[in-house]
């Protein structure tokens, strides 16, 4: 069984950096990708980036030059460092692990991030 857990979340004021981690432990052989979704209050969850695990990265235009995906596939660990944060960035971040053959989806618990004065 897999399990996904995050950390890093908490309150920073606009302008401020924040780096989120998620761990994954269990099963986990071969290719996969892991990425960060967020949801904000009253929307739909989006995807913010993913990085596969021979480091190929995706972000979302909204966060690009701004946050920075990385991995450690020695510990199945996911970063996202978050930079030049705006009130705009504030929602729930999950960490989420694909994997493939068979294919099977896993998520994090979920984190907070609020931006605010």
């Amino acid at each position: 069984q897999v399990q996904l857990v995050e950390s890093g979340g908490g309150l920073v004021q606009p302008g401020g950096s924040l780096r989120l981690s998620c761990a994954a432990s269990g099963s986990i052989f071969g290719v996969n990708v892991m990425g960060w979704y967020r949801r904000a209050p009253g929307k739909e969850r989006e995807l913010v980036a993913t990085i596969t695990s021979g480091g190929s990265t995706v972000y979302a235009d909204s966060v690009s030059g701004r946050f920075t995906i990385s991995r450690d596939n020695a510990k199945n660990t996911v970063f996202l460092q978050m930079n030049s944060l705006k009130p705009e960035d504030t929602a729930v971040y999950y960490c989420r692990l694909d994997l493939f053959r068979p294919y099977s989806m896993h998520w994090g618990q979920g984190t907070q991030v609020t931006v605010s004065s």
